[in-house]
């Protein structure tokens, strides 16, 4: 085998490619960039226009339209809204017919009283106390009570709620701080009294006008009044025997102070002296 020849020329050593600052970077010319390199390179997006972009917006989105005013629920009068309430209509029925078994609290007894208007009560209320009609012959006596007392107090004042009518044992005893076993006399425990006010108008006015105007009473008492105290201190009480159950009196009284003592006077009067 001969021999391998040498190199004719020896190679120089690469030389280090000079370092390039910013400044001179920014000085010297871009190098050309191959045809290849420069269709893979994306184009820089073009500046946006805030103003234009949003005057473009506007333009294409589509304009809102207005809002519906708001529908504003028409008033109903007092009378209208106490009609929708009644959902059984039984004012014009003979009071024979009703029953505890066929009694609503919502039924319509006289125009303008509900059922359970004659049993409602804010102490038995606040107190938990069952105030419901035990026997027929309490409802019915209510329901008496409310068509030829309440009724035409209603038909000439306007609507009014009336403080108590019907008021049982339990709460007659928590009333008037009574025992257990102690059981009422008085004819609310029957169904056949009502204690009520109007506002605006004096206690003893009331007490007198309706002296004057009702057709059927038993008792009207001015119970409480005190002129010292306003024109609407105290309540008018007024009873009308259940049908059947005897002639009633017509009497008038005054359940009012004397000396430090309330005390039951004949008549209508705001003292206790004649």
């Amino acid at each position: 085998m001969s021999p391998r020849p040498a190199s004719a020329k020896p190679r120089s050593p690469r030389q280090a490619a000079p370092k390039t600052t910013a400044r001179s970077a920014a000085q010297s010319p871009p190098a050309p960039v191959a045809a290849s390199t420069m269709a893979a390179v994306t184009p820089p997006k073009p500046a946006i226009n805030p103003a234009a972009t949003l005057a473009s917006t506007r333009a294409t989105k589509p304009r809102a339209s207005a809002a519906p005013e708001a529908t504003v629920p028409v008033a109903r009068s007092r009378s209208t809204a106490r009609s929708t309430i009644a959902t059984v209509n039984r004012k014009n029925e003979p009071i024979s017919q009703f029953t505890l078994a066929n009694i609503r609290p919502d039924t319509l007894v006289a125009p303008n009283f509900l059922i359970h208007e004659l049993t409602r009560s804010e102490l038995a209320d606040r107190r938990g106390i069952p105030n419901s009609f035990p026997t027929d012959r309490e409802l019915r006596a209510a329901i008496h009570l409310a068509r030829e007392v309440l009724q035409p107090i209603r038909d000439h004042f306007g609507r009014f709620t009336p403080n108590s009518v019907f008021r049982g044992n339990p709460l007659e005893r928590a009333l008037k701080n009574k025992p257990a076993s102690w059981l009422s006399t008085s004819q609310h425990s029957r169904g056949e009294a009502c204690d009520i006010e109007i506002v605006g108008m004096s206690t003893l006015d009331l007490a007198n006008w309706a002296k004057d105007h009702l057709k059927a009473f038993d008792q009207i008492i001015c119970e409480c009044y005190d002129p010292a105290k306003g024109p609407n201190s105290g309540w008018v009480h007024i009873s009308l025997k259940a049908p059947g159950s005897g002639e009633n009196r017509r009497q008038l009284l005054s359940y009012i102070a004397d000396h430090g003592r309330m005390v039951y006077v004949p008549g209508l009067r705001a003292t206790a002296l004649a």
